[in-house]
Order: structure tokens, then C-alpha cells, then sequence
């Protein structure tokens, strides 16, 4: 999968404690905005090395039918504050707390590279030319296809396309080999969401969830929503729809009908559902009401309610035992299990804009790592479980979807309809 082998020059600093080609012991601002063409340049070539803290390794995703975004981390010892049984190793690593330390000049591109304006400075530019800001990641291809927001991304188990929902009321075919668009489907309203679970894609829109299997080439229409579909996830063999009205709808896939059907639906919500994932035997729902609701999947029963968040919970994330969640409040929350099965805050980051979308992974050295959109145009990176910080990413507009591929690959879309695929590479300074 090399979205037609467009790879961004990206040359790494040597291994910490090896002898430095530099003589001046500064870093190429060429290289930081990753068009540096001198060899040998006199300048560094990597970030001048800083203190890291050691994180576990996580073993890969949980297969299909574990449920949800879940990251195991096998060297954890358990969780930290209230309720976690250990002491508390949340927001410890360099960088973790420090809001003020991420505003530098530096840690902005220049503003008419990101417009896709011409810069009359081009080399000279004392702002990087550059949609990201880190040594761990690098640009392969934007795909441009999309009118409005990009609300979903899926790339469904065993297929060669990825797939791309959009406010324009259109799901994009992607061919992963050229990066080209392979097709346009219209769903006939704006997707508010999109998933794939084995060779199901499934996609939220006004009233209905359109369902494709992409082996048998069946399509479905699942009826029942009233409004938006915000979110989808699946746990337990159900799928679940967040729904505009603030219930929870549930189906079963029938193999005796080859379809889905109703299950039950969940209340509780006093507005809009907007964020689902799963854990364990465990459904979590995010809300404009401010709220998480915990849902325990064997009864269908709310079990617990969250309600530590000022504003919408816009994003949920199960990483180990922890559960995450994001919200317009500006914060991010880690909310870890009491002896008596609840849940409290553990650890709140705070940003300096409202956090709309989260997403976990493994980077180059299979170290677990956090993916945090805001409302300021970026996504931020994070390791886990330090918040250390380990760049930006940096978009015309606001990045709605984030979503993990294999080898290394991930994707985001943005307000402006485009995506971008990223590739995670060995960063030398946390070697």
C-alpha cells in the first residue's frame, strides 16, 4: 500500500550518542520544513535531542469481534489515581502539562504555504513550509476530491480502497496503490459518520445507516434513526447507531436473513448522541448534554453516568483499562475503573482550544501514541501514558475524521473535504 509511492523526503539525525556530521550544532531549517537538498549539509538534520521517558509497547489492535478501539498494554501494572491501584503515570513526560511551552514562532507553518498561497519569501520564510510539525510522522499524498467536511473515514479488512464519507452527501473510493479516486457513491444526505468492521462498511446518515459488505456486494438501508447519525460502533455482534435525537439504536445481523435487524434501542441521552466506542463488555456514549454514559453490553443497561465534562463530548477512546474522552471544554479526560467497577477521573490534560476528535496507534517503534484534533486547525500527538508531546499536524481547516491503517499508515480528513494519509517513521531523538 504505497498511495502511488509519493513519499515525502524525510532524512533522519544520527542515533543518539553517535558523532555529529555538524559542525555548528544547529538544526537545517531546510530540513525542518523537509526540502533540505545539500549533501552533505553543514547543519543538523535531526531535532537536538531531548529527555524521554520510556513507554510500555502495546500489542497490536484487537482483532475483529474484541469490539471497539481498544490498545493493549501488556507492562501497564495498572492504572493511577483515583480508584487506578498504582501510582499515577499520567501526564508525566516532558511536555505533558505545559500549554504555554507549544506556542513558539516556530511551531507554526507559514501561513500562506497552509492557504496554498504563493510565499514571496519561499526559501527565506523564517516559518516552515511544512503540514506538520514533528520528526515522527511524514505526508504521503493528500487526496482532494471531497465539496464539504470529511465526517468518516474506513478501510474495510482484506480491501485495496479506502473509503471516505463527506457532508457532500457522497461516500470516495480510494485506490490505495495509485492514491487516485476509484469511485463516488451518493448516499442521498450527509454522512455524519462512517466505520467498517470485517468486510461491512457502514455509514450514518439523516434517519438510516447504509450498510455495504464488501465481498458479497450486498447493500442495505437500516431504518430507524430519527435525524443525524452522529456515531456507529460495534461490540457484542450488535451495531450501534448515535442518534440525533439522543437515543442509542441497536441491530443483530440475522444469518438466517442475511440482514440486520432491530435489537433494542437505549435511552437516557437529553440530547444528541455524538461520539460511541467499546471496551470490554462495555458500550460508552458521548453527548451534547455533556455526559458519557456507561452501557453494559450483556443487558442493554446504562450502568453509570459521567458527568465531569463542561461541554459536548465530542470523542471517546478505550486505550488499556482507561477509558479517554475529549470534549469542546478544552480538555481531555482518563477515567479509570474503582474497586466497585465505576469510573473516575484519573488525569485531565488541558488544551487551549475545544478537542474534537481522538484516535489511538502504535508509531514506528510500536510505542502507543494519542492523536488529538482541535478546534485551532491542528491535530496534536501525544505519547501515552505521558503526554509528552510529539508534534502537530496542521490542516486548512478543522480535522474531523482520524483514522489507523496498517504498516504504520493513518489518515485525516478536514473541513475542506480533503485527506491526507501519514506514515508513521523511526524519529531519532526517542531512539
Amino acid at each position: 500500500m504505497d498511495f502511488g509511492n509519493r513519499r515525502v523526503h524525510n532524512r533522519l539525525g544520527p542515533a543518539p550518542g553517535a558523532a555529529s556530521s555538524s559542525s555548528s550544532g544547529k538544526v537545517c531549517h531546510h530540513w525542518r520544513a523537509g526540502r533540505c537538498n545539500r549533501f552533505p549539509c553543514p547543519f543538523l538534520h535531526s531535532e537536538l535531542p531531548e529527555a524521554t521517558t520510556n513507554s510500555s509497547r502495546p500489542n497490536q489492535r484487537d482483532g475483529p469481534g474484541t469490539g471497539g478501539h481498544v490498545w493493549r498494554n501488556p507492562n501497564s501494572g495498572g492504572g493511577g489515581g483515583r480508584g487506578g491501584g498504582g501510582s499515577n503515570r499520567w501526564g508525566r513526560g516532558p511536555g505533558g502539562a505545559d500549554v504555554a511551552a507549544r506556542n513558539r514562532v516556530q511551531d507554526r507553518p507559514c501561513k500562506y504555504f497552509l492557504a496554498g498561497e504563493h510565499c514571496s519569501y519561499g526559501d527565506r520564510c523564517r516559518y516552515p513550509h511544512t503540514y506538520c510539525m514533528s520528526n515522527s510522522i511524514t505526508l504521503l499524498t493528500p487526496l482532494q476530491g471531497h465539496e464539504q467536511v470529511v465526517t468518516g473515514i474506513a478501510l474495510p479488512n482484506g480491501s485495496d480502497k479506502l473509503y471516505s464519507g463527506s457532508r457532500d452527501g457522497t461516500v470516495r473510493l480510494w485506490d490505495c496503490q495509485t492514491g487516485q479516486c476509484a469511485g463516488v457513491l451518493k448516499v442521498g444526505g450527509e454522512v455524519g459518520c462512517m466505520i467498517s468492521e470485517g468486510p461491512w462498511v457502514f455509514v450514518g446518515i439523516p434517519d438510516a445507516v447504509k450498510v455495504w459488505n464488501m465481498q458479497t456486494q450486498a447493500e442495505m438501508n437500516l431504518t430507524g434513526p430519527t435525524g443525524q447519525v452522529y456515531a456507529l460502533a460495534v461490540g457484542n455482534e450488535l451495531l450501534f447507531a448515535a442518534t440525533q435525537d439522543g437515543r442509542i439504536l441497536a441491530w443483530r445481523f440475522s444469518a438466517a436473513t442475511n440482514c440486520f435487524e432491530p435489537a433494542a434501542f437505549l435511552a437516557g441521552h437529553q440530547l444528541a448522541v455524538v461520539s460511541l466506542t467499546v471496551g470490554g463488555m462495555r458500550l460508552y456514549s458521548g453527548s451534547m448534554d455533556k455526559t458519557i454514559r456507561v452501557w453494559d453490553l450483556a443487558t442493554l443497561q446504562c450502568v453509570q453516568t459521567l458527568s465531569d465534562h463542561t461541554s459536548v463530548v465530542m470523542s471517546l477512546l478505550c486505550w488499556d483499562q482507561f477509558l479517554l474522552s475529549c470534549s469542546l471544554d478544552k480538555t481531555i479526560k482518563v477515567w479509570a475503573a474503582t474497586e466497585s467497577g465505576n469510573f473516575e477521573v484519573t488525569y485531565t490534560h488541558t488544551e487551549e482550544n475545544g478537542a474534537l476528535a481522538l484516535a489511538g496507534m502504535p508509531d514506528a517503534q510500536s510505542k502507543p501514541v494519542l492523536v488529538c484534533s482541535l478546534n485551532d486547525n491542528t491535530a496534536r500527538l501525544y505519547d501515552l501514558p505521558s503526554f509528552s508531546d510529539r508534534g502537530k499536524i496542521f490542516a486548512k481547516q478543522e480535522i474531523r475524521a482520524i483514522q489507523t491503517g496498517p504498516g504504520g499508515l493513518f489518515f485525516t480528513g478536514d473541513g475542506t473535504g480533503e485527506l491526507k494519509v501519514w506514515q508513521w517513521v523511526i524519529d531519532a531523538s526517542q531512539t
